[in-house]
């Protein structure tokens, strides 16, 4: 499923390459690179020489006619910060995050709505806290499929709601180490079948998904961007809701060079953590030999300042 989405959006690019003969689609985009470094020579106060950069690609297709919109967003980021050029390099950032949402006027402000969504990282990642050798992510683990029908409502330009009462989600981890520890709340054992261990990879569920989106320009040459994504699994405890909240101001010095604040908060109940003590080492079970991990889950918040270059394509 994951190939066919990029399939799709490679293919979608290619037609956004040659000028459209219908005016009916429009594509616009950007590639940015981002550089921090720090050196120390005999600094008293003491200090640590790091190399870090972070690179991103985001770009959006759009078709409009008549009552119908079609519209594609792709954004993707990745960033390394190295301490040390003798030991390997350590993971800042990563994502990716491909929407499709095709819609059909209802009204002047609602629309019916169809959205697909698909998120994941590029590389491996850890929780440099607790382990450093045990990769607690990679390619497609885990990875996020959504789609759901709904409505849009669209007051201004500058914010969008779409709700979608009938939503389907797969939560995919592709790989069987993680899986069989039950990460990103993928269910290794059957509750009617005690005695079956397969190690299962996928996760479905069928609830309600809400995602809002604000963008407006606070002074000039400075936009703020928000999108809130709300997700309730009607199947399994419907009371807890996950939680994807993403923030960015982008302060524009130039044509090309700009300075980005963001942070992204997420609540998923189903994503477990290692219990640590207070020297920050995780807790073995004397029992089983394995870390313990908490029962419910814990708020992930990640914040990113970045001055570097940024070409509009």
């Amino acid at each position: 499923m994951a190939l066919v989405l990029l399939f799709g959006v490679s293919a979608t690019a290619q037609e956004a390459e040659a000028p459209a003969k219908s005016s009916h689609w429009h594509g616009k985009g950007n590639i940015g690179l981002n550089f921090a470094q720090g050196s120390y020579t005999n600094w008293a106060a003491g200090g640590q020489n790091t190399l870090s950069w972070m690179g991103t690609f985001n770009y959006s297709l759009n078709y409009a006619k008549n009552n119908f919109k079609w519209t594609n967003t792709l954004n993707t980021s990745l960033g390394y910060s190295f301490f040390d050029f003798k030991k390997k390099a350590i993971k800042t950032d990563d994502q990716i995050e491909f929407t499709s949402l095709a819609a059909l006027k209802a009204t002047k402000t609602l629309n019916y709505s169809l959205e697909l969504a698909f998120r994941s990282q590029f590389a491996k990642g850890y929780d440099y806290q607790v382990d450093s050798t045990h990769y607690t992510s990679k390619w497609l683990a885990p990875a996020y499929i959504s789609l759901g029908l709904g409505m849009e409502w669209v007051p201004s330009e500058h914010f969008s709601l779409n709700f979608a009462p009938l939503a389907g989600r797969i939560t995919i981890v592709n790989d069987t180490i993680l899986a069989a520890e039950g990460a990103y709340g993928v269910n290794t054992l059957d509750e009617n079948d005690p005695t079956d261990h397969t190690i299962k990879t996928i996760r479905y569920e069928f609830g309600a998904r809400m995602v809002a989106k604000f963008n407006y320009t606070i002074f000039e040459n400075v936009d703020f961007n928000s999108k809130l994504e709300l997700f309730t699994n009607y199947l399994n405890h419907p009371e807890r809701i996950d939680v994807d909240w993403q923030n960015l101001i982008v302060l524009k010095v130039n044509s090309w060079l700009n300075c980005n604040f963001g942070t992204h908060l997420i609540y998923d109940y189903d994503i477990k953590f290692p219990i640590v003590d207070k020297q920050g080492n995780p807790e073995i079970d004397p029992a089983t030999g394995e870390t313990m991990m908490t029962k419910g889950s814990k708020v992930q918040f990640k914040e990113v300042l970045s001055v570097g270059f940024l070409i509009n394509i």
